[in-house]
Parts: structure tokens; C-alpha cells; sequence
């Protein structure tokens, strides 16, 4: 390896290097044809960087497929390489003699680059070269590869000017099958796609597009801010929707751009389809799929009519997709025959059990961490099932403790003196506790009403004998300090049940621990409620409080909780029918009624007459016979 000189070193060109941050030496690294290398070296010292340029022809001998080298530096680097720009990538353009029309110069370490190239496997001469410039500490090289070689990998723009949906839109879905290497997890937040989540122009679109639809007034927007439970949902339908384009639509660089797309769309619910995916999952994706497209229309270039044709594509096709998918209708009897079902007395049964043990059990040994987390488990249990009415699990997830005593933990909130859901401890002599619940779904409807109620003493017994040492065993085992967990609850590590899926696995496993089934623990709602509207309900709250309580109204209960709803009605008309009709003939006796005529000259029966001109006749009969109809 030589040094040459600077032959274009023009003033235009020491203008840019006065203005870089680099100093530069062109060197030339022997191989079958010469090749140039830039080493460049930061004014601080910090580090050295270098330009490789390759010819063609070169490497059309050194490396079989271009794009298989840069795969391979993109896996060992994990996608996290520097592109260069402005006039630090002109000066490497200019000296290295590169083609002005190469629109990217990404910088890996030389390491890496050794790497690649032995998998790559190339003549040891470009390796020895490659070895030279590796002496210096901390170098690295920077790869300059023609524009035809990354075209495949090129950043897509983040603000395109030009902004229109695909066109003319598909007026059907098209046919989809399962692909042989079909993955539940296919989203981009799935362990082998999750770096691309961080790649710039992704980035940048989900920060516009978060701030779009969370920002508390954004007048150019339809309806009000999203939540943050929202946002969380229409997040992974975006990255569902993307991974399925990068791993099964071979796009290498997935960006919201591709919600532009109307085919691909179409695509993405065929394949929810086949998925066996329901319903209500697709019309989500679609409702997310219409805010993006907003978000789009309010960019500069929004503008053109496809954006107005693809809502009302995507209306429509969330209305077939409705229309064509219906829910699918569940009682108890089926959910019992998979295995999906309690009986309301089968599960206070199951709880009460636990209780007890798990109280004879802290008698018997002690405060350890076994019997601690078998009273977790019980109070827990108490907290969703037999003492209470159903309360949502978002409520008794972010539930925190009397101990806690700084501000509200809810993303939302925006009172600086709320205390979010909180569990507290009115009196301790006589026990009295309290639960107060600001943040429930449908808080913002009720204008922001609390659901708020005393303890029944049997279940605050019970918490309170768990928040004292059996929680603080817990805790020190998890290796946490005091009461740094403010949940009341929390999963096997020691954390909050933050992810509703952790409550549910967690749930799910203790039920058929006591011999239950794995059920759902939202179940719950809907065992509550077949036992509190069935015919044979027994004594107990009023439906209307426990609705209160369960966060809705009476009527949610007939649309979404009663599954025994219209059958039980329909049965119930049928078997009163018959006691309506028995009343019917008892309350009408039948006589014969007495139609003899009389043997009158002139009778006076009424006849109906066939003639428009009279309608009634007389019966003027001259005989003497009489004519019973008896």
C-alpha cells in the first residue's frame, strides 16, 4: 500500500476540506485491478475512516453478489451502519474518482468488513489489505457501492413529494393461502425483525404519526386524541402490517409509505383471513389503516383525490369484511365442552378454597415466599372473582397500594392531584378499606365519575394481611427495596401486570393449578352475568350497582355480557304461551247458538245477496216446513 498525491487538489476542493471535519490521504491497495482507498481521520483524533472503491469489473471477479456482501455487513453491523453526506461525502466522491451518481457511502467498522469479506470468500490479497489499514485502532471502512447494487436497500424518502395511493383500487380480495413458513409472530416487533424498527425513516414516521394522533388539539385531525391504550393498539397493527410486508412481500425497507399501497392492503386481510383471524381484528387493522391515511392527507402534497377513494375503499371494505365474517356466537354449554367455562358456583367454590389454604398454610409455616405468593394468588383471585362485582382487569392491573404516594401512574392523567386507582386504608381498627378507581374506559363518558366503594371485610381482611409482611417477602426476593413495585398485584419477577396477556397467561395457570380450566380472567364478566340474569339467580346485588361497579350499564349486559340472552327470552315466551292459552279457553265459554227458522209466512231471515244492486233479501217463504240446522 502507497500514498499518492493529491492530483484534483483544486481550490474548490481544499475549500471543502477546510470546512470538513476530516483530514484525507488517497492511498492505492494492490489487487487484480487498482483499486483507491480514502483514509480519513477526524481534526480530534478520535478515529480513522476509510473509503473503499472497488471496480466493477473487480468486483464482478472478488464477489459473486454484490447485495449478499451487504447483507452480510448489514446482519454483522445489525442494521446500524452511518451513512455519510453533504460535503464530506462530495470529498470522497471527488478523490477516490467514484461516480458522482453513488447516493450512498455507508461506514461499518473494518472489522465487520474483514468479516464479510472472509464469508464472502475473497482472494486473500484484498484481505491483507484490508488487515494493513487494520493496525490503526479503532479504523473503519467506508463502503462506497454503485446506486444499481443498493437500489434494493435504498432509504425511501420520509416526506415524498409527490403523495397518492396506489390506483385503480382492488374490487376484490385476492385469493391468499397460509405460506409454508407462516409465523404467528411475524410483526416487526418479533425478535428477528425488531431492528428495523429503529431504522431512520420508520422512526421518524411513527414519531409524526404518534404525535398526529396522541397531540390533545390537532385541528387537522378527525376526533379526539387518541389514549394511550389507543395508540399501543393501532401501534402493533401498524408493525403487524409491516412485518408482513418485509417477511412475506419481500420489501426490505418497510415504512408507513407502504399504507399507500391499496393491493397490499387487500393482501394483508386475505392473509388475516386464512389466519382465521376475527372479524373484529381485521376491522381494527382497517380502522388504523384510515388513520394513517389522514395522517398522510395532512402532510404537504395530501391532497390528491385517491386519498378521499381509498377511505371510502377501505369503508366499504370494513363493512363487507363485517357483513362476511360475523361474530361467532358462544353459550356456556359450548365454551364448557372446550374447556372455557365455569360455573358461577364452581368458581366462588375454587377461590374460597384458595383462601383458606392459602390462610391455614402462613399459620402452619410462616411467612416464606411460597405461602406469600400462594396468598398474592388468592387475594388476587378474591380481587376478580366472589367478593366484588366483575372490575375490569385494566383497574385491578393499576391498582396501587396504600404505601404509594406519589403521583398518578396513568399515562393519561392530567390532574395534578389525582391519585390514579388506588387501594387505601380508611381505619385499622375496625379494618375498614376503600377502593377508588378514576381511570376506568368508560370514565370519560360518565364525565369522569369515580367508581369508588368500601371493601366488603372479609376480602380487605385478606389484602391487608397480604400487603403487610407476605408482600414485603416478595418484594425482597425480586430483589427490589421496600415498596418499589406500587401495584398491589405483580408477576412472577416482581413487576406490575403492565401487559394485560401476562395477567391472563398468569391467571390462567393458577385456575387450572386449582383444578380449574383455562379460562379467560374476562370470562369472568360473563359467568358473573349468566348467573345474575338466569332464571334461577339467587339473592344479591342490584343489577344496576353491580353494572356501576363492572364500569358499564345494564344494557352492555344484553349486547355483549348475557350470552344466554336470546334463547332464554325466546324459551321464556314459549313456555308462557301455553299458560296464556289455557286462560284463553278458560275465560270464554262456547254455546251453541240456536239458527232454527221461523214457519212464518214472511220469516224475515236475512239472506246475502249476490247482486251489487241489493245486498240484503227477505225470505219470503210460503211453506209450512220448518228447517233446523241443529
Amino acid at each position: 500500500m502507497q500514498a499518492l498525491p493529491l492530483t484534483q487538489s483544486g481550490i474548490q476542493q481544499r475549500g471543502l476540506m477546510s470546512s470538513s471535519e476530516y483530514t484525507f490521504k488517497l492511498v492505492q491497495v494492490c489487487l487484480p485491478e487498482p483499486s483507491k482507498l480514502v483514509v480519513m481521520c477526524d481534526k480530534r483524533k478520535r478515529q480513522c475512516v476509510c473509503l473503499c472503491q472497488v471496480y466493477k469489473s473487480c468486483l464482478d471477479g472478488l464477489l459473486p453478489n454484490y447485495q449478499a456482501f451487504y447483507r452480510v455487513c448489514s446482519r454483522l453491523t445489525k442494521h446500524q451502519s452511518t451513512l455519510l453526506s453533504g460535503q464530506d461525502k462530495q470529498l470522497l466522491v471527488a478523490l477516490a474518482g467514484m461516480d458522482v451518481s453513488v447516493p450512498h457511502v455507508a461506514v461499518v467498522s473494518l472489522a465487520v468488513c474483514c468479516r464479510a469479506l472472509k464469508l464472502c470468500k475473497v482472494p486473500a490479497a484484498v484481505l491483507h489489505a484490508f488487515d494493513d489499514i487494520r493496525l490503526k485502532p479503532a479504523s473503519q471502512v467506508v463502503l462506497g457501492l454503485p446506486e444499481h447494487i443498493l437500489a434494493a436497500h435504498a432509504q425511501p424518502s420520509p416526506n415524498p413529494v409527490q403523495l397518492q395511493m396506489t390506483t385503480p383500487f382492488p374490487v376484490t380480495l385476492p385469493e391468499c393461502a397460509l405460506p409454508a413458513d407462516f409465523k404467528k409472530q411475524h410483526g416487526l416487533l418479533a425478535k428477528p425483525h425488531k431492528h428495523l424498527v429503529h431504522r431512520a425513516v420508520l422512526a421518524q414516521h411513527m414519531g409524526e404519526f404518534k404525535s398526529f394522533s396522541t397531540s390533545p388539539f390537532q385541528l387537522n385531525r378527525k376526533g379526539i386524541a387518541h389514549s394511550s391504550r389507543t395508540w399501543q393498539n393501532s401501534e402493533k397493527h401498524v408493525y403487524l402490517f409491516l412485518g408482513y410486508c418485509h417477511h412475506y412481500q419481500q420489501v426490505s425497507q418497510p415504512t408507513l409509505q407502504l399504507f399507500l399501497s391499496s393491493p397490499l392492503i387487500a393482501q394483508f386481510v386475505s392473509f388475516h383471513i386464512a389466519a382465521g383471524h376475527s372479524q373484529l381484528y381485521i376491522r381494527n387493522f382497517l380502522s388504523c389503516a384510515k388513520c394513517v391515511l389522514r395522517w398522510w392527507q395532512s402532510k404537504p402534497g395530501g391532497n390528491h383525490p385517491s386519498f378521499v377513494e381509498g377511505l371510502e375503499w377501505l369503508q366499504t371494505l370494513g363493512l363487507q369484511v363485517a357483513d362476511q365474517l360475523p361474530r361467532p356466537s358462544k353459550d356456556p354449554k359450548g365454551l364448557a365442552d372446550i374447556g372455557k367455562w365455569m360455573c358461577a358456583a364452581d368458581l366462588v367454590h375454587t377461590i374460597h378454597g384458595a383462601e383458606q389454604q392459602s390462610q391455614a398454610q402462613m399459620q402452619q409455616q410462616g411467612v416464606t415466599v411460597e405461602t406469600s405468593r400462594d396468598m398474592h394468588d388468592a387475594a388476587l383471585a378474591a380481587m376478580i372473582f366472589s367478593h366484588l362485582p366483575p372490575v375490569r382487569l385494566s383497574c385491578i392491573r393499576s391498582l396501587v397500594g396504600p404505601a404509594y404516594l406519589r403521583p398518578c401512574l396513568h399515562p393519561d392523567c392530567k390532574e395534578p392531584s389525582c391519585e390514579g386507582n388506588r387501594l387505601s386504608i380508611m381505619s385499622e381498627s375496625p379494618l375498614l378499606m376503600r377502593i377508588s378507581l378514576p381511570h376506568h374506559k368508560n370514565a370519560r363518558k360518565w364525565g369522569k365519575a369515580v367508581i369508588e366503594f368500601d371493601v366488603p371485610s372479609d376480602l380487605a381482611q385478606l389484602l391487608h394481611t397480604y400487603l403487610g409482611a407476605p408482600r414485603k417477602a416478595l418484594l425482597e426476593h425480586h430483589l427490589l427495596i421496600g415498596d418499589a413495585c406500587p401495584y398491589v398485584f405483580m408477576d412472577m419477577h416482581g413487576r406490575g401486570f403492565v401487559a394485560a396477556a401476562v395477567l391472563t397467561l398468569y391467571w390462567q395457570k393458577w385456575l387450572v393449578s386449582r383444578g380449574g380450566v383455562p379460562m379467560n380472567p374476562s370470562m369472568c364478566r360473563q359467568v358473573f352475568v349468566d348467573e345474575r340474569q338466569s332464571d334461577s339467580a339467587t339473592a344479591g346485588p342490584s343489577n344496576q350497582g353491580a353494572a356501576m361497579v363492572m364500569g358499564h350499564s345494564v344494557k352492555q349486559w344484553d349486547k355483549w355480557y348475557d350470552m344466554q340472552y336470546h334463547p332464554r327470552l325466546a324459551q321464556n315466551a314459549v313456555d308462557g304461551m301455553q299458560s296464556w292459552r289455557a286462560a284463553m279457553l278458560q275465560s270464554h265459554t262456547l254455546a251453541a247458538p240456536d239458527l232454527t227458522l221461523s214457519t212464518a209466512l214472511h220469516c224475515g231471515h236475512v239472506l246475502v245477496s249476490d247482486s251489487e244492486e241489493s245486498r240484503y233479501q227477505s225470505c219470503c217463504c210460503d211453506s209450512d216446513i220448518d228447517i233446523n240446522l241443529d
